[in-house]
């Protein structure tokens, strides 16, 4: 996570806390004492902090998204205090102890919403100021370093990163800003001192002759980072870039980790959540049988093979949203946006994922998890194993509900959409923790929620 995003979360956790404290101080300010049976306010400031924050993530505000526009931002904290004002109502029914009285929590909420005004106005002007950025010397001049270029020019003010100029390591053939080539006979490391270099990017195809070994040693040895072309990508975009990554990277980088005490944990996780969801979400799903049957002829349930963990098939579970004759020749097909086969209240449950419901079975019985690469069709698994590079990868953890690709690519129906997503789903695969489990469900609410990707 960039350094000043964690900086944002902690100042506003700040802020949250402490506008209960100033709500009660100003309430019963002419009292000159806050009542006894309001102390202590601590586990009253944790609590609402802690609510506020969840309900802020899974709104995106802290995707950074909502720098698209003050509109944007608006929305997501109209989304985010309004649930909050719920969540926090209910919380004072079932535990009165978190009480700190109508009036006194009022003007908190207020302060509250007021504080994250300002810190959002505050850290938009910052990050547009460049404040916290990492300054990286790029190390060739080829096609590889234009792709930073593109990278970086996409993102905008949300990189957290600065090219301060590329150094050509031979070959008469420049795909960069010829003015950001830097022209010097100072060596690497002084070079990296005058210009306050905090990480040096290899993107040179070659490295057997004319990479300066030696200095880039030294560099590190002082502290600066030094980064293949294939790391960097991974940090900056959240994803492996296929034509950046071989096999001896893929073997010799940290990651893919798989072991006993990790399944183990995921697996209690799965169990937990998904017995809970199955109680809480029993009367929708059952609402939801009724309107397909209701509709349109066939069963409820749709059941189709998919491929699983170690290219395992199993079946998996959805509420039919198509036609029962939606592939009357026999041959899978894509789903194509606004997609005639799908029903009316297919296209609703589609838009708020109620058709993902039953997999919760799936995942109760271990065939998937909740969070994990998208299984797909043994038919178009053979396919593209066959067209895209390590395809194969994504099928050594579990299939999950919701992916790193659900939530950050658009839906995908060609080849060349499949591809991207794989490289979310390499990401996946090799920095997997509960963490990212959690992240990614935090992420899955607000693509619900802004109906993102839907088809």
């Amino acid at each position: 996570m960039p350094v000043n995003l964690l900086l944002l979360v902690l100042i506003e956790a700040l802020i949250l806390g402490g506008a209960i404290y100033a709500g009660v101080s100003a309430r019963f300010h002419e009292a000159g004492v806050i009542p006894a049976d309001l102390q202590p306010l601590l586990p009253k400031a944790l609590a609402f902090a802690v609510v506020m924050l969840v309900l802020m993530t899974a709104s995106g505000l802290y995707n950074l998204e909502w720098q698209d526009g003050v509109r944007a931002l608006l929305q997501r904290l109209g989304l985010s205090f309004g649930l909050g004002l719920l969540v926090m109502s209910l919380l004072f029914y079932f535990f009165p102890i978190l009480l700190v009285g109508r009036g006194a929590f009022l003007l908190s909420f207020g302060l509250a919403l007021l504080g994250i005004l300002l810190s959002r106005t505050l850290f938009i002007r910052w990050v547009r100021a460049g404040a916290l950025k990492t300054r990286i010397l790029v190390i060739g001049t080829g096609s590889r370093a234009a792709h930073i270029k593109a990278l970086l020019a996409r993102r905008g003010h949300a990189s957290n990163v600065e090219v301060v100029g590329y150094l050509p390591m031979g070959g008469s053939h420049h795909f960069v800003d010829h003015t950001r080539i830097l022209d010097t006979e100072q060596s690497l490391p002084e070079l990296v001192a005058r210009l306050q270099i905090g990480e040096i990017v290899l993107a040179v195809r070659d490295r057997r002759g004319g990479t300066p070994i030696q200095e880039l040693l030294n560099c590190k040895l002082q502290g600066v980072r030094i980064l293949e072309l294939s790391s960097f990508f991974e940090r900056e975009n959240g994803h492996l870039q296929l034509d950046s990554m071989n096999a001896s990277w893929m073997i010799l980088s940290e990651g893919f980790h798989q072991g006993m005490l990790r399944d183990t944990a995921k697996r209690l996780f799965d169990l937990l959540v998904s017995s809970a969801m199955l109680i809480v979400c029993l009367p929708l799903m059952m609402l939801t049988a009724l309107l397909i049957k209701l509709e349109s002829p066939g069963p409820v349930l749709y059941r189709q093979e998919r491929v699983g963990q170690g290219c395992r098939n199993f079946t998996i579970l959805k509420f039919r949203s198509m036609s029962v004759d939606a592939e009357k020749d026999g041959k899978p097909l894509w789903a194509r946006q606004n997609d005639s086969r799908v029903t009316a209240t297919g296209r609703f449950i589609r838009r708020t994922r109620i058709d993902e419901l039953p997999q919760i079975f799936n995942v109760f019985f271990g065939d998937m998890s909740f969070v994990g690469p998208r299984p797909e069709r043994p038919y178009f698994v053979q396919d593209l194993m066959q067209k895209i590079p390590y395809y194969g990868v994504r099928h050594t953890v579990k299939p999950g509900i919701t992916g790193w690709a659900q939530v950050r690519y658009p839906y995908g129906a060609t080849d060349e959409d499949a591809m991207h997503k794989l490289q979310y789903d390499l990401y996946y695969v090799k920095n997997h923790s509960l963490f990212l489990d959690l992240m990614i469900l935090f992420q899955t609410a607000q693509v619900v929620v802004w109906g993102k990707g839907v088809r």
